[in-house]
Order: structure tokens, then sequence, then C-alpha cells
């Protein structure tokens, strides 16, 4: 059970990495708006798969790695999946963010430099908020120690897709 899990795991770094690759090399090609459109329609794409893949893999983990009775997971489950749909949409400034960073990468400004700064903390504390607004809700329906490794499950999650995307998007270029 434990291979499998870090299969998963591997899984989703995997493809994390494979789409946030090209999004830059597609930033860099920007300068020459020859398909544009036809890029970016096709990098939303992949990125609206690549999240679904993520979403339903963290439930998995999550699933896995969660003892619930059959009470229990009735009643986690509904809260859990309206805590992964607030999730996605703070899912989407981060995904936004990063496509604005990429799309300004050889060209950004101070202004803009400052701007990306304020949005991925504001995006970070997003995260750390509606994580934490949902551990009450969690404890009505398991224990405080359940909600605990939950807690602990997601954060690491979360934390393993910021490191793989960290690991893909470069720096600010300071030669410019």
């Amino acid at each position: 059970m434990q291979k499998q899990k870090t299969l998963v795991v591997l899984a989703l770094l995997g493809a994390m990495s494979a789409v946030s690759q090209p999004m830059f090399a597609q930033a860099a090609a920007q300068s020459q708006p020859a398909a544009s459109s036809t890029a970016d329609a096709s990098l939303d794409q992949d990125v609206k798969l690549l999240r679904a893949d993520v979403q339903a893999s963290k439930k998995q983990i999550t699933a896995e790695n969660l003892t619930l009775t059959a009470d229990q997971a009735t009643k986690f489950w509904p809260i859990y999946d309206q805590y992964a749909a607030e999730v996605a949409k703070i899912g989407d400034e981060r995904v936004q963010l990063i496509k604005d960073y990429a799309a300004s990468y050889d060209t950004m400004t101070n202004a803009q430099a400052n701007s990306f700064i304020k949005r991925a903390g504001a995006i970070d504390q997003q995260f750390t908020t509606v994580r934490l607004k949902y551990v009450p809700m969690f404890e009505k329906v398991i224990s405080a120690k359940q909600v605990a490794q939950w807690y602990q499950i997601d954060r690491r999650l979360d934390l393993l897709i910021n490191l793989q995307l960290a690991g893909n998007i470069p720096v600010v270029d300071t030669g410019n």
C-alpha cells in the first residue's frame, strides 16, 4: 500500500512537471504572436486536465491515509468536496499568477515584480485561511485527531505541489 501511495505522489509530481515546463517555453515564444491563441487554449486545457488529476489524486491519498468509519465517511466527504471546490478557486488564482509571470518573464518591470510578490503572498494566505476555516466543520463529524491528520495530509500535499512548481518556475532574472 505504501508503494501505491508513493507511485501516486510521483505520478502527480511528474504530471505537474510535464505541464509547467512548456508554460515558460510558451512565454518566450509569445514575443512571436503566431498561433498564440491556439497555444493558450491548449495550455488552458492541459492545466484543466492536470488540475482534475491533482484533485482526484489528493482525494485518493487522503482517503488512503485517513481511516474513517462508514458513518464518518458519509459526513466527511461532502465537506471535503466543498473544501476542495473552494481551494480550486484559489488554485485558479495561482494558475493565473503563473501564467501572468510566464507572459512577462522577459519584460518584467519592478512594478510587476512587486505585484507578483503581493499576489503570491495573498494566494498562500488564502490557502491557509480556507484550510483553517474547515477545521471546525470537520471536527463536527470526525475526531480532532482525525482532523489533525487530514490537515497534515492536505498541507503536505500542497507543499509537494508548491515544491514541484518552484522547481519548474525560474526565479526572476535581475539582469535586465
